[in-house]
């Protein structure tokens, strides 16, 4: 299986690559649309600013790349929120496969969330074996509302979506590679799909 995590400059990408090469797999760091496109499994991570990232994207022509998928891709944090129509964070116009808008948290905790949360009203393969009183680990400020897309949602003073999925394009808020046991029970699931 050729697995390939999305090197477009943003995010903490060796994290990622070794929680998979703990799963038994390899996976290549990669910016080429070639190999991105003739991947079986794509992984789109992300960190950091939401307009910044969506320049880098742009700029090494990954975002019609990452558009043209139709393999399972994960996009995760930042990768995720990219994944939306649009961000309010830098007003920033995201590669549209999920219809969604990202806000940011208007309520009077302290953001960035960052920490353990669990996930409720769990749905898919994505979470096979995960129970929805499990704990993952997020860092951001900003969230994708509910909506017909969302596959698993968590609260942090509202609720959120805090995972995603439309046709192959998943996305989780949360980073399963920081996430112990459930956030690896999260990608082998991916990996399976």
């Amino acid at each position: 299986m050729k697995i390939v995590i999305v090197d477009y400059g943003v995010g903490n990408i060796q994290s990622l690559k070794f929680a998979i090469e703990r799963l038994g797999y390899q996976a290549r760091l990669t910016e080429s649309s070639e190999e991105i496109l003739n991947a079986d499994k794509v992984f789109f991570p992300g960190v950091g600013e939401a307009k910044n990232a969506m320049a880098m994207l742009n700029d090494k022509g990954l975002d019609q790349t990452v558009r043209q998928l139709k393999v399972p891709t994960l996009g995760i944090c930042l990768g995720m929120q990219l994944m939306c129509q649009q961000s309010e964070e830098g007003n920033t116009q995201g590669l549209g496969l999920l219809p969604c808008v990202v806000k940011r948290f208007e309520n009077h905790l302290k953001v960035p969330q960052i920490g353990w949360n669990h996930f409720d009203w769990v749905k898919g393969d994505l979470f096979q074996s995960l129970k929805p009183t499990e704990y993952m680990y997020s860092v951001h400020s900003y969230y994708v509302p509910l909506g017909d897309w969302t596959i698993a949602c968590s609260d942090y003073g509202t609720p959120y979506s805090s995972a995603l999925q439309i046709d192959n394009f998943y996305g989780v808020q949360f980073h399963p590679e920081k996430s112990s046991f459930s956030g690896s029970q999260l990608l082998l699931n991916f990996l399976k799909l």
